[in-house]
């Protein structure tokens, strides 16, 4: 049995694994795991997470799901009797295993280390900021029926922009990319996450040209079409309704999103 990779789509890491992997021709067969989906997911802080995180409980894909991850969460992998969660780990065992161009994780002591500087730095920055920024202004406001405060919708946009300052002058300075020359993983990771408040309408590239400027290099280094395939949905995401998700889920969301929205 060959390599299986269990991805959502709406998820950045999947994203991540699912760009990198095609970019490589890395052969895979893709097990979509439907994060929306009540056949798939019971008690989940998916969307509450950024729409990263997790199947559940008591639905028909449970057992054969648990089997993969017994933690319940995409994005993961299954290599044969080998499996294995969290993304940044997954990643790079595909690195490491398909022997893809040294850039992605560089051999060099300290380029390397650039790459995991940042990829340890970004999940409670990048990540987090961006993703409170999304589920603030697409989801919150779904969910409750209520107006977004523009008060709150300042705050975490301002939050958003101070770890983005700390990104262009901590991590990418005016270097092509956070490890020098070539793109990385690490650069993969930072723009996939970036995209999640762009799917909230929020352009964040617009006013930052050395940002914008990156973006495009690392679109063009991975395949301009594949990220806009892989991005189709999240961007899409101010369409989304109620109706969309399931009605047993709506409640648990409502709930988890108005306690770390607060």
């Amino acid at each position: 049995m060959g390599l299986e990779l269990y991805l959502d789509l709406l998820s950045q890491p999947c994203r991540s694994i699912y760009i990198f992997a095609r970019s490589n021709n890395i052969p895979f067969e893709f097990k979509h795991v439907e994060l929306m989906k009540a056949s798939v997911i019971g008690k989940t802080s998916a969307i509450v997470s950024g729409l990263a995180r997790q199947p559940g409980t008591g639905q028909h894909r449970t057992e054969e799901f648990r089997k993969v991850n017994i933690l319940m969460k995409v994005p993961a992998l299954k290599d044969g009797s080998f499996t294995l969660a969290e993304s940044i780990a997954i990643l790079l065992y595909l690195a490491r295993k398909f022997k893809t161009p040294d850039h992605w994780y560089p051999s060099d002591l300290q380029k390397r280390a650039r790459v995991d500087e940042y990829l340890s730095w970004q999940h409670v920055n990048i990540r987090g900021k961006g993703s409170k920024l999304f589920l603030t202004k697409v989801l919150l406001p779904l969910l409750t029926g209520q107006p977004l405060p523009p008060e709150k919708l300042e705050s975490v946009t301002e939050e958003l922009n101070i770890v983005l300052n700390q990104f262009e002058e901590k991590f990418l300075q005016d270097k092509p990319f956070i490890a020098g020359s070539e793109v990385s993983l690490a650069d993969l990771v930072a723009l996939v996450e970036l995209m999640q408040p762009v799917g909230a309408g929020y352009d964040l590239f617009e006013e930052r040209p050395k940002l914008a400027e990156w973006r495009r290099q690392v679109e063009e280094a991975v395949g301009k079409q594949l990220f806009q395939e892989a991005h189709e949905g999240i961007l899409n995401a101010k369409s989304l309704t109620a109706d969309k998700i399931a009605p047993e889920l709506l409640e648990h969301f409502k709930h988890q999103l108005l306690k770390q929205a607060s």
